[in-house]
């Protein structure tokens, strides 16, 4: 792969790195999920692992087998379908009428609704029923919306088209903007807290601390921060993964972690669904930035070409175009690699995703 040494090297990529110092082939390194902070990870013993299956079932050598026939098309309507009829009954209009209309103006503007489905396969795929992550996956799109009205705001990016129609604040004012990116946030952790039913309260609570951890200083915010500090700087590639693994792969991360949480999984599956998703959510900004260079606005929904007019960093700006599309194929084939631990038929939503992330259009 010779075009990775235009990148950071194996040992010092994000990405590459052990999470959280977790070694999936030394049992006595495994930690209960309920009692596994993020950081740093604590010693226990393999016999206090959840759930009563043998360790050496959990530890085994990736699945040989391929991934079977998947309507992926009829999927992704299906949940999107799912996902939206949950979004509209969360917020009625009521009063305060405006703040509730903008919540519902950005929320319900369509969208490939990407990340709640990850969260929905990602339960599914530990043998979760997807009622079980239903609200955490309308809990990640709402959080999701309000860093889209956030972001959006002349302060920040100074953008006037989201999903092919006028920016929230276009329509109802910054003020209004901030307010309601700010009530889908509230809201996002009280549906989740309120409304998740059947599910162990220790894993809802670590599912809401990782949620929360994720949008936080280090997390979105952290990103947007170095985002914005960046700006008129000589930003290297390491620079450039930092601010999107946070930015952007961190809550794409958090909606395929959380599934798997509300769906039983144990430590490993954990573990190796975030490895999946921190490739896939690096993939999804690659693709974004080589998205902005070769389509048109009508095309995307939103301004194109505004990375290139503004001299903001991106990947195919630092690695030109052929190597962040060499790239984007690097990271696909990594994500992949991680279901290869799973079952096929529990898996194929999430390897088609991440395919899809991949050779999208918008």
């Amino acid at each position: 792969m010779a075009f990775l040494t235009t990148i950071p090297s194996n040992e010092t990529l994000v990405l590459l790195k052990p999470i959280f110092g977790t070694d999936l082939k030394n049992p006595s390194s495994i930690t209960p999920f309920s009692h596994y902070p993020k950081t740093p990870p604590t010693k226990i013993q393999a016999t206090n692992v959840v759930h009563s299956i043998q360790i050496q079932d959990l530890i085994t050598k990736p699945r040989k087998n391929t991934v079977p026939e998947f309507q992926f098309d009829d999927y992704m309507v299906k949940k999107a379908k799912t996902v939206n009829k949950a979004l509209e009954e969360i917020i009625p209009l009521q009063k305060p009428i405006i703040i509730h209309e903008a919540m519902r103006y950005s929320l319900l503007a369509g969208g490939k609704r990407v990340r709640p489905v990850l969260c929905l396969a990602a339960c599914e795929l530990v043998g979760g029923g997807e009622a079980l992550a239903i609200p955490m996956a309308c809990a990640v799109e709402m959080i999701h919306t309000m860093s889209l009205i956030h972001d959006d705001l002349p302060c920040m990016d100074n953008d006037d088209l989201r999903r092919g129609k006028p920016t929230n604040h276009k329509v109802f004012g910054e003020e209004t903007a901030v307010l309601a990116g700010d009530a889908l946030l509230a809201l996002a952790f009280e549906h989740v807290a309120a409304r998740t039913s059947n599910v162990a309260s220790g894993r809802v609570v670590k599912a809401i601390a990782e949620l929360a951890t994720a949008v936080g200083s280090e997390g979105l915010v952290a990103g947007q921060i170095v985002d914005i500090c960046s700006e008129g700087k000589d930003v290297t590639l390491k620079d450039l993964e930092y601010i999107h693994v946070h930015k952007t792969s961190v809550l794409l991360e958090a909606a395929v972690v959380c599934g798997a949480i509300m769906g039983g999984g144990n430590m490993i599956d954990v573990e190796r669904v975030r490895k999946y998703a921190r490739y896939i959510g690096l993939l999804f900004q690659v693709v974004d930035d080589i998205l902005d260079v070769t389509k048109s606005s009508k095309e995307l929904g939103k301004t194109a070409g505004k990375d290139l007019a503004t001299n903001k960093a991106t990947y195919p700006k630092l690695m030109g175009l052929s190597r962040a599309k060499k790239f984007a194929a690097e990271l696909v084939g990594r994500a992949v690699e991680e279901l290869r631990y799973f079952d096929a038929a529990r898996a194929a939503p999430l390897y088609h995703l991440a395919n899809y992330i991949a050779y999208r259009s918008n």
